[in-house]
């Protein structure tokens, strides 16, 4: 998409942290934005800032691990402005713990928005892209650990999932017109490693002394890096021009890129101990 002024986006987790970055960068593109979240107060805050710059942009509230929230939330976009061009699908959350640490209701809760959230946020704005013929784009949020993976938690098992469904879905939409870009980010300062104050209720935290103490433990290794992350507003600017370009991955920067190489050779290592077998067929 290369003319991005006048169009409409959809962005999810919009509130602050990439979500509101990605919004701020779009709007100053000219594009009207539909600013979603779980939290009302930093709603409410984060619309009133982006309308302090004659901003074209709008809120609706929602728990993307609410399907029926979310379509709710495509329905007000609509009434608010026709169409949409654009889909952020950005609101996740932390934790879950790695071996030892895990609870079904940690699970429940991380796929829900990390990886359902993405799933019906497609689902539900890709037939609203399709209907007005104009073409559009769709950003799916995973991360650096969606392709390099230090423990079997919840989050990096979502994350992985974006990035497969990113990768299948640009092939898929491409014909319809629709662009899909996945945003891989490294450490960004946002508040991920409290991800902790938006768990519903439906979602208990059934963890024993020990299972607290490993997940603290895990989110303690990270905070620092993340205090310190990349500016969110850095990254909207890097999704912008991911869109305006058809980027297929969005990444904030290198700092990963020899670790994912070595990943990458340990796979072809893989594929080398079997290359010249004749395996039995039929």
């Amino acid at each position: 998409m290369k003319d991005l002024a006048g169009k409409t986006a959809f962005v999810t987790g919009g509130a602050s942290g990439i979500g509101l970055g990605i919004a701020t960068s779009l709007a100053q593109a000219g594009v009207k934005v539909m600013l979603c979240d779980i939290e009302q107060a930093a709603l409410n805050e984060a619309l009133a800032g982006l309308r302090a710059t004659n901003a074209d942009v709008s809120a609706v509230r929602a728990d993307v691990s609410l399907k029926h929230e979310l379509q709710k939330a495509a329905e007000a976009t609509i009434d608010a402005y026709g169409e949409v061009h654009i889909v952020v699908n950005n609101a996740g959350v932390g934790g879950g713990g790695g071996y030892g640490a895990w609870t079904d209701a940690s699970w429940e809760w991380t796929i829900d928005v990390n990886l359902m959230g993405v799933i019906w946020g497609v689902e539900i704005f890709g037939p609203l892209i399709e209907r007005h013929g104009q073409g559009g784009h769709i950003v799916n949020t995973a991360s650096i650990a969606g392709l390099l993976s230090a423990s079997g938690n919840a989050y990096n098992v979502t994350k992985y999932g974006v990035v497969a469904l990113s990768e299948g879905l640009r092939v898929e939409l491409a014909p319809r017109g629709i662009g899909v870009s996945v945003l891989c980010p490294g450490f960004i300062k946002t508040r991920i490693t409290d991800s902790a104050r938006n768990r519903p209720d439906r979602f208990p935290d059934e963890r024993g002394a020990s299972q607290q103490g490993a997940e603290a433990a895990w989110l303690e290794n990270v905070r620092a890096r993340v205090d310190a992350g990349i500016d969110p507003r850095y990254v909207g600017e890097l999704v912008r021009e991911g869109i305006e370009g058809d980027w297929p991955y969005i990444f904030t920067d290198a700092e990963f890129e020899p670790l994912i190489e070595m990943r990458f050779a340990a796979i072809k290592q893989g594929f080398a101990k079997i290359r010249d077998r004749q395996p039995p067929r039929g």
